[in-house]
């Protein structure tokens, strides 16, 4: 009798872990049904989470690049009114034609010592230029004649002076052209000054540029070499 309640006891004991072992497993997949439900579930103003909003495209971000520098226009280098570059200095039209620097020059004896001696540096430097001058040579000379006017120690004259470069340009093609035209422009001072007129085909024989002496030493130079030559075939 004891051991068939003892059976019973542990049937029963049996029957209830399987119907609380039946019970809590039907239950967890519910509880978890319900606690799996992203948050959003709870607030009606979003949508489901099955429902992904539309992604807007990422446009692609260009590298931002510099601005090209300007280029800068190139002149012509022998005009009046170019731009070069001479001894390290930039040389520009303003610079060669700007207003004369000094003032009036009042002493007439040295006006006129002044004007002779001016004369003399410029005859003999036309006589003495190349006879087929390279560009160089032509852009040095035309500089050099306008930058003389500007700076020509008597303001009057040096005035005088850029007003023929203005209406009578530098002729700077040859030794001929440049002795030419300065014999010209000199002229042109004479008769406003009442003073006698050149005959430019002598001006060398007033103004000595010392071209005889180049001339004689290339005649000594030519008659010693035709002296060794001579020596070598005797």
């Amino acid at each position: 009798m004891a051991r068939q309640l003892s059976v019973i006891v542990m049937m029963a004991i049996a029957l209830f872990l399987c119907i609380s072992f039946f019970t809590s497993f039907g239950r967890a997949p519910a509880e978890t049904a319900v606690f799996s439900q992203p948050a959003d579930r709870f607030n009606d103003n979003l949508p489901p989470s099955d429902v992904k909003p539309p992604v807007k495209p990422v446009e692609a971000v260009e590298p931002a690049s510099r601005p090209a520098e300007p280029v800068k226009p190139v002149k012509p280098v022998l005009e009046g009114s170019t731009e070069s570059k001479l001894a390290g200095l930039e040389i520009t039209s303003d610079l060669l034609t700007g207003a004369a620097i000094a003032p009036k020059l009042e002493n007439a004896t040295l006006k006129a010592e002044l004007g002779r001696a001016a004369w003399k540096v410029l005859h003999t430097m036309m006589a003495k230029f190349p006879d087929e001058p390279s560009e160089d040579d032509q852009l040095a000379l035309k500089s050099y004649i306008q930058l003389f006017a500007r700076l020509y120690p008597c303001g009057d004259c040096a005035r005088h002076f850029q007003g023929l470069l203005k209406q009578y340009p530098p002729q700077v093609s040859s030794r001929n052209a440049a002795a030419g035209w300065a014999c010209f422009v000199h002229n042109q001072v004479n008769e406003r000054l009442e003073h006698e007129i050149f005959d430019c085909n002598k001006i060398g024989d007033f103004y000595d540029c010392g071209c005889g002496d180049d001339k004689e030493k290339k005649g000594d130079e030519e008659k010693t070499t035709a002296t060794g030559e001579l020596k070598k075939e005797g």
